[in-house]
């Protein structure tokens, strides 16, 4: 009787062999996963605008959606301004909070620094009054590079780019806390009623 099988040299030989195409592989799917986690970042940002902005059109009231801890990378809260304060107050009622990582680095410039205050009629203004539009960046980890972009009109309309290209904001936020790694990672959606 003829046994088949595999000699001890011919295993071996196909474990190293295995390891060195897993360890070619892992640095191109880390490039992934990071690609895939910006790209969702940017997606559910402008979700997150278009959520903030549908909803002051639906209740004709201003509605706001600021950065936690003045942060993006970190998440942001979507609220009813009710007492014309915006996120100063805490009686505002809070209609969606979206925590994030903070692994990956998102800065807006200067009229999306922090807030974005939408208009019963859904256009974004300033809290004293005037029209606000802006862009947001979502940056390259270890680059001052802008990979994705979501850009606010003055009309309220948001759009997602993907265009990379060199961004200051980028490289001012590398000393930022966001970019620290947190042992646990944040609920994604939080709804609140």
């Amino acid at each position: 009787m003829h046994q088949h099988g595999f000699t001890l040299i011919e295993l071996l030989l196909g474990l190293t062999l295995s390891s060195i195409l897993a360890t070619l592989a892992v640095p191109s799917f880390k490039s992934l996963l990071d690609s895939q986690q910006r790209h969702s970042a940017a997606q559910t940002f402008a979700a997150g605008l278009r959520y903030a902005r549908t909803e002051a059109i639906a209740r004709n009231r201003a509605v706001v959606i600021h950065a936690l801890n003045d942060d993006w990378s970190l998440g942001w809260r979507v609220i009813v301004d009710a007492s014309g304060r915006g996120h100063l107050d805490d009686d505002n009622p809070v209609l969606l909070t979206h925590q994030d990582s903070g692994h990956g680095l998102i800065v807006g410039n200067g009229p999306l620094k922090s807030q974005v205050r939408f208009s019963g009629l859904g256009e974004p203004i300033f809290s004293g009054g005037g029209f606000r539009a802006g862009t947001v960046h979502v940056c390259a980890r270890d680059q001052a590079q802008s990979l994705h972009q979501i850009v606010l009109a003055p009309s309220g309309r948001i759009s997602l780019r993907s265009d990379s290209a060199e961004q200051a904001l980028c490289r001012s936020g590398s000393g930022n806390p966001a970019l620290r790694a947190t042992s646990e990672p944040a609920a994604p959606w939080a709804w609140k009623t």
